[in-house]
């Protein structure tokens, strides 16, 4: 087995060993193969020093930085405020709820499920008094 030292263009050095015997050379290169080429990698992806991951100027806004609609509160608590006002937004909030559109934006999911609640109470106070007058 005969050892050399081959130079390469960009200034490294790789020790390379030859030999004649194809069996050999699997029993020598096989076992370290996998290392090398996980070093390799690890060298060529970072090359030895840190990098820079992301510039300060150029942060990039979540999905979730954006204000909410209806001034901000979102439509869930908006309908919730304003269907003491108007009865059938809670009923609006209620089938948005039921339709998943809070997976939009999960910042909505506790406004609407809130006037979906108050919508079931309303529900159940207008079939109370409706029940009572036949009595």
């Amino acid at each position: 087995m005969v050892e050399t030292v081959k130079e390469r263009g960009d200034g490294s050095a790789e020790l390379v060993k030859s030999t004649g015997d194809k069996h050999a050379i699997a029993s020598v290169v096989r076992p370290a193969a996998k290392y090398y080429s996980a070093i390799k990698d690890a060298m060529v992806f970072g090359k030895g020093r840190y990098t820079l991951v992301k510039d300060v100027d150029e942060v990039e806004n979540g999905a979730y930085d954006k204000p909410l609609p209806c001034f901000g509160c979102g439509i869930g608590w908006f309908s919730f405020l304003l269907g003491f006002m108007f009865p059938f937004l809670w009923y609006y909030a209620t089938f948005l709820y039921f339709g998943n559109y809070y997976r939009k934006d999960p910042r909505e999911r506790a406004g609407l499920a809130a006037s979906a609640i108050t919508a079931m109470g309303f529900s159940l106070l207008l079939l109370m008094i409706g029940v009572f007058r036949w009595f």
